[in-house]
């Protein structure tokens, strides 16, 4: 099944390869894209031929910020028709929600979540494609516009701890701190931002209650009435929550407010089972971690939902064919850099 988002994810693409001295629609090219198909914001492109061709920009142009590059340079408008409803929400939470309620409009391929601890909140979000891929510059272009959405919406008042990549720091951090201006950690449990509960419930005083009914309604009526495939939906549940330890099927089906049995049934009907989902994320996130030196086979067995170490060790033989430490081994020669926030409340920045 393939994945579509919304052509304006590529908002600016041309215009920032073309000043990296790119040709733009020789890359489009290659991943079967057009120059045509980006003129139109809200018309539908492959998700996994957009995440490659991030990639493939970042690679031939040497820029290894290139999706952050295309964040720094967003507009709000930049996120089509939801941009209506967007400013008007009374708070970020409510903003947040709108992102959620509406991913449809915007990217489904999107995974919100956020997870409320004492006084912090941690805003994880992960670009997830049917088939493991490179997503880094997918990643830093969501968080980026992620992080110019708070922004615009508490202006001053925003106060971020941290921002977090799970892949590796690039040689140059000088956009990331322009752009964030807060603690980075790379080499990350998760994708995200984490700040202050505050930030959450604090009063946009640019909120028009009026304003966002009408933009509400008018939303609502470009909603697909099929919704979302609830196999897509699991996905992005297991990616998010299995780093956090949440990630059983009980678990995933109350957060998609089913009970075990129909979900079940529902991921049968599309001809999948549970536990095939589960040991698929798990192939994706542990060659994230693995590559992360700092990340002993403990904590990545705890991340991943095993037992102990020995259980993730017997699991990656069967599914790599060698051990993780020869894994690593192999991989030496391409050493992990990253970058630590000291001062971040969450113990879990700290490598």
């Amino acid at each position: 099944m393939t994945t579509f988002v919304r052509a304006a994810v590529l908002t600016n693409y041309l215009e920032v390869s073309q000043h990296l001295g790119l040709n733009p629609l020789e890359l489009l090219a290659g991943v079967g894209l057009s120059k045509a198909q980006l003129q139109h914001p809200e018309h539908s492109v492959p998700l996994e031929a957009t995440v490659r061709l991030l990639e493939n920009s970042a690679a031939a142009s040497g820029c290894q910020t290139f999706g952050l590059s295309m964040a720094e340079s967003r507009q709000l408008s930049d996120l089509g028709v939801i941009s209506l409803l967007l400013p008007h929400q009374r708070t970020l939470r409510d903003a947040l929600q709108v992102l959620v309620d509406y991913r449809q409009l915007m990217n489904n391929s999107l995974a919100l979540h956020i997870e409320e601890v004492g006084k912090t909140v941690i805003i994880r979000e992960e670009v997830i494609t049917q088939s493991p891929m490179p997503c880094h510059q997918a990643n830093e272009l969501a968080i980026g516009v992620l992080f110019r959405l708070c922004a615009a919406q508490l202006g001053a008042h925003w106060h971020p701890y941290s921002v977090h990549f799970t892949h590796v720091a690039p040689d140059n951090l000088q956009l990331h701190r322009r752009l964030f201006g807060c603690n980075l950690v790379f080499g990350s449990e998760f994708n995200g931002i984490v700040c202050p509960n505050a930030n959450l419930d604090m009063a946009n005083p640019h909120a028009d209650p009026a304003m966002a009914r009408y933009a509400q309604r008018y939303l609502d009526s470009l909603q697909s009435t099929a919704g979302p495939s609830i196999l897509f939906e699991v996905r992005k549940a297991i990616y998010l929550r299995l780093p956090m330890g949440r990630a059983s099927i009980e678990q995933i089906a109350q957060a998609q407010g089913l009970n075990v049995r129909t979900l079940q049934r529902r991921l049968k009907d599309e001809g999948y089972v549970f536990n095939a989902l589960l040991s698929e994320a798990r192939r994706d996130l542990v060659l994230r971690y693995i590559e992360n030196l700092n990340y002993s086979l403990e904590r990545i067995s705890d991340m991943l939902g095993f037992t102990t170490a020995t259980s993730l060790t017997r699991w990656f033989i069967s599914q790599f064919g060698m051990s993780p430490s020869a894994w690593r081994s192999m991989k030496k020669n391409a050493p992990v850099r990253t970058a630590i926030a000291t001062d971040t409340p969450l113990g879990r920045a700290e490598h």
